[in-house]
């Protein structure tokens, strides 16, 4: 009995140590968004595409804002629309 007793508590413990292993994010860190559903967040009335009112909505820093709506408008029509919101972005350098 006692020898079972021990076994089950061993991989209990086992158990608990490799959960405890499971990646989490760095403190601190942003949680990924999935950039599909930023933008249906974003897009208040539906039409599939944001204006610069809805992409700059509630935004931290209006000027950086702009600026992003600016570089994500690829096609300069005044909108963006959710291919150019979803498409990735240069690298940057760390």
């Amino acid at each position: 009995m006692k020898i079972t007793a021990v076994l089950f508590a061993l991989i209990v413990t086992a158990s608990v140590s490799f959960a405890a292993d499971e990646k989490k994010p760095a403190e601190g860190a942003k949680p990924k968004v999935d950039p599909a559903a930023a933008f249906a967040k974003k897009d208040k009335d539906g039409n599939g595409k944001l204006s610069k009112e809805e992409f700059t909505a509630n935004a931290k820093d209006a000027a950086k804002a702009e600026k992003q709506f600016a570089n994500k408008d690829k096609d300069k029509d005044g909108s963006v629309s959710k291919e150019e919101f979803t498409a990735a972005g240069p690298k940057k350098d760390k």
